[in-house]
């Protein structure tokens, strides 16, 4: 029962972590400038980290996992979290790479 209660504490702050990514980039959507507010370096971050526990957790409980889907989402996040470090100090993010941070 522990170790579910950590799991769940874990998917439950993972989908914190994309909900404050999705709204930091959805509250720039409009304006005429984008920047990368806290929101999104933190949403990045919380997902990056709780994502990497989470698979750690069920690869040592024996789960059986997809490796192949945690892959493809490792490389998009490392993606997302690369362009949001690479344009966390600039003024204005160029649209493509901010859309790129949004899909």
């Amino acid at each position: 029962m522990g170790m579910d209660f950590v799991i769940n504490l874990l998917v439950l702050l993972h989908l914190v972590g994309f909900a404050a990514l999705f709204g930091g980039a959805f509250v720039q959507m409009k304006g005429p400038t984008r920047v990368i507010n806290p929101a999104i370096f933190h949403g990045a971050l919380t997902q990056f980290v709780t994502g990497l526990l989470l698979v750690g957790l069920r690869e040592m409980g024996g789960g059986d996992l997809n490796h192949i889907k945690i892959a493809v989402k490792l490389v998009v996040l490392i993606v997302i979290f690369v362009l949001v470090m690479v344009n966390r100090k600039k003024g204005n993010v160029a649209p493509g790479q901010f859309w790129g941070i949004f899909g």
